[in-house]
């Protein structure tokens, strides 16, 4: 009986439609094996239910420093600020997690909300501008700047600070280990200083910031995050706080190529929340979670991983599982059970900013398709080949 197969994910064939790209692997079983150049060989878990399993078992499948595809040689005083919630486990996770989910729950983001609509506001301002004489390109004046924008004013980085921190994502983003390690004296310093700025001054009550909620928050038992703590978690939520523009890009063109779903979503602004669920299952632009490690020898699906082994979730393969959602290649902004998607993970480890994401991505594209009701797509929408990420180069549009 034939083994898994074997899948080059830097293959330009599966970078320019991974989502039909794994499915006929999907459709022989659970599990393939990825490999490419470069890059460590990986069990990629390609059906909703066996990723779910995966993501949910850290007993046997556990995130770590190894998970990462580079590591970073810094100074030995700055090494405890490298350990974040994202690749903790067991006791030190949970404690974690329980002390910062209470800022980053569906109601908190919904509170948020107000701060977010005149940052859209002006950025659609500017992309009405630029495109009152021609195409414009929607990632420079929306999809690109707002991420960065919104997770300022939610963590409190001064608006003179945000294009480092730009640079410092498109490296984290990238992979580049000695580009990112070069910067992360720097990065500790910015997210030092936000951390101090409200340890002094707490923003009052209401639609406030992150890091004034963390700076405050305590368990039952007194337990608070310590300072190594918090500044891990700053830096940690800006740089992943950049990721919706690749979201926020996918879905403007998959609306925008699929006229009666964009035509239903304009008929009914009440649809945003379900579209923005189905559009993050349909075009994701993550493709791979963070690998983990087998913690020992198990059975996978039928398929023995051996201890060490490294296993991550091909996300565009689960989220066009058939056994989960009927006729997965359709886009359906009223599809039911749309929000089962693995986007944003599962288990322990479920994307802590999801909700504010969700709230950012409706506001773009309410707005948007409020604001512009002539959008429509221009020549010259390329894709960047990108082993990570299923993202836009350019997404020229007119109004």
């Amino acid at each position: 009986m034939p083994g898994p197969p074997e899948i080059d994910p830097t293959d330009p064939a599966v970078l320019d439609d991974p989502f039909r790209a794994y499915a006929p692997a999907r459709e022989r079983g659970p599990v393939a094996r990825l490999a490419a150049p470069g890059m460590p060989p990986m069990w990629g878990v390609l059906r909703h239910a066996e990723a779910r399993a995966v993501l949910s078992a850290p007993e046997r499948f556990a995130l770590g420093p190894a998970s990462y595809a580079f590591r970073l040689d810094v100074a030995e005083d700055l090494q405890p600020y490298l350990r974040t919630v994202q690749e903790m486990e067991g006791p030190a996770h949970t404690r974690l997690r329980r002390l910062v989910a209470p800022a980053f729950t569906p109601r908190r983001a919904a509170r948020f909300r107000p701060r977010i609509e005149p940052i859209v506001q002006a950025l659609v301002d500017d992309l009405v501008a630029h495109a009152a004489d021609g195409p414009a390109d929607l990632l420079p004046h929306l999809a690109h700047p707002l991420p960065m924008a919104v997770i300022c004013q939610l963590v409190g980085i001064p608006p003179a600070d945000r294009a480092r921190w730009q640079r410092y994502g498109t490296a984290l983003a990238t992979g580049d280990g000695g580009r990112f390690a070069a910067a992360f004296p720097e990065i500790v310093r910015d997210a030092r200083a936000a951390v101090e700025a409200r340890r002094r001054a707490p923003a009052d009550d209401g639609p406030g910031d992150v890091v004034s909620d963390l700076v405050r928050v305590h368990d039952e038992d007194g337990d608070r995050l310590s300072d190594v703590e918090l500044v891990a978690l700053v830096w940690l939520l800006v740089l992943a706080g950049q990721t919706p523009a690749n979201l926020i890009a996918n879905a403007v063109e998959a609306l925008l190529a699929h006229p009666a779903q964009l035509a239903a979503l304009r008929a009914d602004p009440a649809l945003a929340a379900g579209a923005v669920d189905e559009l993050i299952r349909w075009c994701s632009p993550q493709l791979l979670t963070i690998p983990r490690i087998a913690v020992r020898d198990v059975e996978l699906a039928g398929v023995p991983v051996s201890r060490g082994d490294l296993v991550t979730v091909v996300v565009p393969a689960v989220n066009r599982d058939p056994r989960v959602f009927p006729d997965p290649d359709t886009l359906d902004i009223t599809r039911a059970g749309a929000a089962a998607h693995l986007g944003f993970a599962h288990g322990p480890h479920f994307c802590l900013g999801a909700a504010f994401a969700r709230v950012e991505t409706e506001v773009a594209l309410t707005t948007l398709l409020r604001r512009a009701p002539g959008l429509a797509l221009a020549p010259g929408v390329r894709r960047a080949p990108d082993g990570g990420t299923w993202r836009l180069a350019a997404l020229p549009v007119t109004l």
